[in-house]
């Protein structure tokens, strides 16, 4: 470990400085498959756009893959770190915005090539196939759907089981939390475009206000899940944005908004987004809007499903390489992420959580009762030492325990269970 940790930290330091967003990770993708070159692995680059594929062999055995993501997000980071990132950029829309680590794929990255570095060296202690993933535009929900559509698992050997770790504050650093079955939640992201009639903003008579529209619409969308879903069932429904208008005294002639929605059951997410758009078109038809609302649903992800034998069989390593004490069961988180495109394609997987939050500043929130920033903050920082050091013991140990089984082993353990 010691032999390979301050690599991987001088590449956590440098990522975290060099952000790039989604679909955009050139630089971050060249500098993983530079590294994973050097230590001895096949590399495989530009699958499914920026994705890199790095396979090592080693004898009979399992396909074992493990996946880290590239991308960073489009926030201004405020953590006041000496090595906070700077970066600004242009997004997809050309607009200048901030870029930052927001969301520990930095961590993730360094934690994979620490781990991929050790098990090059010790390749007496496993057998089979390590197939390493670095995976773009997991934040857009699009990276893992575009490497299975570029021949990820036909140009590459299919894995008998696919792993990845997050790491957030939930925990404290060096720890880990296993969530069998399911472990996060179905996405949906809609954009919905309301239509008006623009004019001056002194003489609103003459126009037909997209913002008002816009402004009933939000509070009526936040019914759905209060008054229309079953008291119980898991639902989210948040509206991250709304742009519309250039001057104070102008009336714009349209408004945009953009909704993430979040649930666990496909009923349950089929009832939500026919009732955005029933909800969307009755607040523009109220209002007398020209025509009808654009609503569009235009990235997505189903929940991961972790395979609840697999779960139960990884928990032992884990425990014997971070404690006892350091390995916990968790309940179900409500971010989602593309992580579920692989286990659709009939692989296994198994997701776990690496607590990040510095021990201390965890205890005190606990005690306080105040929430440490969260995953996405302009705050958010693992307490790096720790993290980084627990994730590649952690993923050294899942590796090794699940490459010294047999495929046949591993196809029996994972039979009865392969999807939600």
């Amino acid at each position: 470990m010691e032999s390979v940790y301050p690599d991987a930290h001088a590449f956590y330091l440098d990522l975290h400085q060099n952000p790039e967003l989604s679909a955009h990770e050139t630089q971050t993708a060249a500098k993983l498959a530079t590294r994973w070159r050097s230590a001895g692995y096949e590399v495989t680059e530009h699958v499914g756009g920026t994705g890199v594929v790095a396979i090592l062999k080693n004898g009979p055995g399992p396909v074992i893959m493990l996946r880290t993501e590239l991308d960073a997000l489009p926030v201004e980071e405020k953590t006041g770190l000496a090595y906070a990132s700077k970066v600004r950029t242009k997004d997809d829309a050309g607009h200048d915005v901030p870029v930052m680590h927001a969301c520990g794929h930095d961590l993730h990255m360094a934690a994979i090539l620490g781990t991929a570095e050790i098990m090059a060296r010790s390749k007496d202690s496993w057998h089979g196939t390590l197939m390493l993933i670095g995976q773009p535009a997991e934040e857009t929900t699009g990276g893992a759907e575009g490497m299975i559509r570029d021949g990820l698992f036909t140009r590459f050997p299919t894995p008998d089981v696919a792993v990845a770790l997050h790491v957030d504050n939930a925990h404290p650093a060096g720890m880990a939390a296993i969530t069998p079955g399911v472990y996060n939640t179905n996405s949906d992201s809609v954009r919905i475009t309301i239509y008006g009639k623009g004019g001056h903003g002194a003489m609103p008579n003459t126009a037909i206000d997209p913002i008002v529209i816009a402004a009933r619409t939000i509070l009526a969308l936040q019914t759905i899940v209060s008054r229309e879903v079953k008291p119980g069932e898991m639902a989210v429904v948040t509206v991250g944005y709304i742009q519309a208008g250039t001057k104070n005294n102008i009336i714009p002639d349209h408004a945009d908004m953009g909704l993430t929605i979040r649930t666990r059951k496909d009923d349950v997410r089929k009832q939500i987004l026919a009732a955005i758009t029933r909800i969307a078109k009755a607040e523009a038809a109220a209002a007398g809007a020209p025509r009808e609302p654009l609503v569009e649903r235009y990235e997505g992800a189903d929940l991961v499903y972790n395979n609840p034998a697999l779960a139960e069989r990884l928990r032992a390593p884990l425990e014997a390489a971070l404690g006892k004490d350091k390995v916990v069961i968790a309940e179900p988180i409500t971010p989602s992420e593309d992580f579920s495109y692989f286990i659709e394609q009939g692989v296994p997987g198994f997701y776990f959580s690496l607590g990040g939050a510095d021990p201390e500043k965890f205890a005190q929130a606990r005690a306080s009762g105040t929430e440490l920033p969260s995953n996405h903050s302009p705050f958010f920082a693992p307490d790096v030492d720790p993290a980084l050091h627990a994730g590649i013991v952690a993923e050294v140990a899942v590796l090794r325990n699940l490459l010294n089984a047999s495929p046949e082993e591993l196809h029996k353990l994972t039979a009865e269970e392969t999807s939600h």
